[in-house]
């Protein structure tokens, strides 16, 4: 079956499996980062839209971090806030 796939695609199945492999270890990563993340839009987009590993290496690069330092930040200034308050 998956000769037969290669062969229908034009591809050795040699490059196929590392495309397959490729592909789902990016798209578990992002999967995984966004759902702990909090972010549905970017789970839903990432598991529907299949771009070979592309949309997720954006994702883990661009956004889930973005999204970690500004989560951060806004968790730093409500601690700053309560201990502010307590004094």
């Amino acid at each position: 079956m998956f000769n037969s796939l290669a062969a229908q695609l034009n591809v050795s199945p040699e490059i196929l499996f590392i495309l397959i492999v490729w592909t789902i270890v990016w798209k578990g990563l992002a999967l995984w980062n966004s759902s702990r993340l909090n972010q549905p839009i970017w789970f839903i987009l990432l598991l529907v839209i299949n771009t070979l590993g592309i949309l997720e290496i954006i994702y883990l690069i661009l956004y889930s971090k973005h999204f970690v330092k500004t989560k951060n930040m806004k968790e730093d200034k409500s601690k700053i806030k309560k201990k502010r308050r307590r004094k």
